[in-house]
């Protein structure tokens, strides 16, 4: 499904986004706070609420970027953590209020020639009301994403 990336020759960024005041929503941004703790020299976690044009600048400066969002879901029974590797979103010119990873790749590949290989991690999320607080079940999805992460880059 993917490659494992090289950490050691490698400027890796991990961007966990979404709303920290609707439950689940927030998950991507959690991971990102955990993910600053490990203290690898060339890994960069960013927790941010959105994605925004200004972190192509960000990107550009890397080897590999992994995303980490919550994606809704309302089957317990459908949920699954889900790993994509992304390109360049060629098809979409809008890059207003609500970006994705793909327009973002391709923001960066306009402003600065550059692409790096890029990963999009889903996290199942049930529960967007208001609140602070995962879900009982996306907090079990903490863990396993924690794990995915060390897998693609390697890390014990």
């Amino acid at each position: 499904m993917f490659n494992n990336v090289a950490i050691e020759n490698s400027k890796i960024l991990i961007i966990g986004y979404g709303n920290t005041l609707r439950g689940d929503d927030g998950v991507g941004y959690k991971i990102a706070e955990t993910i600053k703790q490990w203290h690898y020299e060339n890994i960069t976690s960013l927790p941010v609420h959105q994605l925004t044009p200004d972190l192509a600048e960000n990107l550009s400066q890397v080897d590999t970027v992994i995303f980490i969002d919550a994606v809704p879901l309302t089957d317990i029974k459908k949920a699954k953590l889900e790993i994509k590797t992304i390109s360049i979103n060629n098809k979409s010119n809008n890059l207003a209020h609500h970006n994705n990873p793909e327009q973002l790749l391709s923001l960066t590949q306009a402003i600065y020639q550059k692409v790096p290989k890029a990963y999009w991690i889903l996290v199942p999320g049930f529960n967007f009301n208001f609140s602070e607080e995962l879900s009982p079940i996306t907090q079990k999805y903490v863990n396993s994403t924690l794990k995915k992460i060390k897998d693609i880059l390697s890390i014990k």
